[in-house]
């Protein structure tokens, strides 16, 4: 192939291919010697080697047999902070808050640290500079105390993420006039985790419900899910918020209709004869609801006062303003994408989130674009030919089967077969089996032939021959006995091909009600 070079060369002067003891010859550095020239019985010795040569690399140059070449070792793979390989499907986090926000019992929490005084001190001040109402409660003193006492770890880690989408969130805020202190409530809602989803199906960074996201135009495809594009997704949040505070015009109902929708505050004001104070209004919202912005208001005085309680996040390095977007002109898979980059598919999938498949669809009508760190973009884009080419040849020589790209209505309407039960259902469709029996008023899993049933689908199922439907179906479902101290994550690890969403899906369950000895199908099936 044309761009096929000396790869045999390269793998030498990275250290990878392993060799008998060579002859040693002294060389003057240069780009030539340094990528290109190697005599098979000599080794090079380098008197004044560049440090840059690795970027002045042409991509196209790593292309020749993606399984003999490991590019591990490049710089920029040694360059990624382990944090984000720790919290990319990790569901830990999001777990932790919302297990917060549902059991709160906000008792007395003893915190010597943080004097009752001092604390309404420092909640006067943050309430002079905000349009929030953050005036002391005896309830957000509990919610934070208890925050700081148990889950300095998590918000450490929430503090580190947040160095990374904060100011993508600020930039898109702020061009809706929406107060900037809105970003913690990405925390409450997802714990910055971009493929977060309730049991209800609410997903992403916003946590929006699959009939909302496509009134925000975040489409959902067999291959994309917007509602999980961090930039995309936030747009919609800034427009979904500017549009409550129309409604509302105080920015503590909105947070409260955010969460609840605009009917039960309307109610709760109604309830309350008229007030719009949310510490009045509280005890007529619903339960979520009354625990949902203590959390946000606790979050918010933690990363303000975050210095005065000795927080020490890690530092990530990789930025949101250090990566670029590129439109893509064909399809293109992550593992690609790593290939002729060297990126790890890892940090591929946290940069993009928003592609289910790990595969970037090409559709005319469509934007799709992938985003790479700014260090490999240019070369990407001086390379683009060389790339489409070698994954169009790759593709065809595996003879690799791509799913068909197809486009999620807002809903459909399923008819019961023979066979059915509503976790069949709700794995097909990537759904909970709670989220089911709520959209059809179902009080219980009991479901008979010919029943038509109303579907939000989160992934459109498959269409297939009804040959391979009838092996499919017959496939034995694996089963997993849960042990002590696992996690959704940890099970997957011991899955290839399974992901936390799978286990999710398959199963209707969350990391907070695994319990040693609970089975969990690990396939479909």
């Amino acid at each position: 192939m044309k761009y096929i070079f000396s790869l045999s060369l390269l793998l030498f002067s990275l250290g990878i291919l392993a060799q008998e003891e060579p002859e040693k010859r002294l060389e003057k550095a240069n780009f030539r010697v340094q990528i290109f020239e190697r005599p098979s019985t000599s080794e090079i010795i380098l008197t004044d080697p560049d440090p840059e040569f690795r970027n002045k690399l042409p991509i196209s140059a790593l292309i020749k047999d993606s399984a003999a070449v490991n590019l591990q070792d490049l710089p920029i793979a040694a360059e990624i902070d382990s944090l984000w390989k720790l919290q990319l499907l990790n569901t830990s986090l999001y777990d932790t808050i919302q297990k917060s926000i549902h059991e709160q019992d906000y008792s007395d929490v003893v915190y010597k640290d943080l004097p009752t005084d001092t604390l309404k001190a420092r909640l006067e001040k943050l309430n002079s500079r905000t349009p929030f109402n953050i005036e002391y409660n005896p309830i957000l003193e509990s919610v934070i105390k208890s925050y700081l006492k148990r889950n300095k770890r998590a918000m450490e880690n929430l503090m580190a993420l947040s160095e990374y989408y904060f100011p993508m969130f600020e930039k898109e805020l702020d061009r809706f006039d929406i107060p900037l202190e809105i970003k913690y409530l990405a925390i409450v809602e997802s714990a910055l985790n971009p493929r977060a989803r309730s049991r209800v199906g609410a997903t992403g960074l916003w946590q929006f419900m699959f009939p909302t996201g496509k009134m925000l135009d975040l489409d959902v495809s067999s291959y994309v899910d917007e509602r999980m594009d961090p930039e995309r997704s936030t747009v919609a949040a800034a427009k979904y918020l500017a549009s409550l505070y129309k409604s509302f015009g105080d920015w503590d109902m909105v947070l409260a209709s955010y969460n609840s929708g605009p009917g039960n505050v309307s109610k709760a004001i109604r309830r309350s004869g008229g007030s719009t104070n949310y510490w009045h209004l509280r005890r007529y919202l619903p339960r979520e609801t009354a625990g949902y912005v203590p959390a946000f208001l606790a979050t918010l005085y933690i990363f303000e006062y975050a210095d005065e309680h000795d927080f020490q996040p890690k530092k990530p390095d990789v930025a949101f303003f250090e990566t670029d977007t590129i439109r893509v002109k064909k399809m293109l898979t992550f593992d690609h994408i790593s290939t002729v980059t060297g990126i790890e598919k890892e940090m591929l999938q946290f940069l993009n989130p928003s592609y289910k498949l790990d595969i970037i669809p090409f559709v005319e009508e469509k934007n799709y674009s992938v985003r790479l760190p700014r260090s490999v973009s240019g070369a990407f884009v001086s390379n683009e030919d060389e790339i489409y080419e070698y994954v169009t040849e790759d593709l065809a020589e595996k003879k690799k089967n791509i799913p068909k790209y197809i486009e999620t209505e807002d809903r459909i309407r399923y008819k019961v077969k023979s066979g059915d039960y509503l976790g069949k259902i709700a794995a097909r469709y990537g759904v909970g089996i709670s989220s089911i029996k709520r959209w059809n008023n179902l009080r219980s899993n009991n479901l008979r032939i010919g029943q038509y049933l109303t579907i939000y689908p989160r992934k459109p199922a498959v269409s297939q021959s009804s040959s391979s439907q009838n092996n499919a179906d017959q496939r034995a479902t694996k089963v997993y006995t849960v042990k002590k101290g696992d996690s959704l994550w940890s099970i997957s690890r011991k899955f290839p091909g399974v992901t936390v969403q799978n286990l999710r899906a398959w199963n209707d369950v969350g990391s907070s009600s695994l319990k040693p000895g609970m089975k969990l199908k690990v396939s479909k099936g």
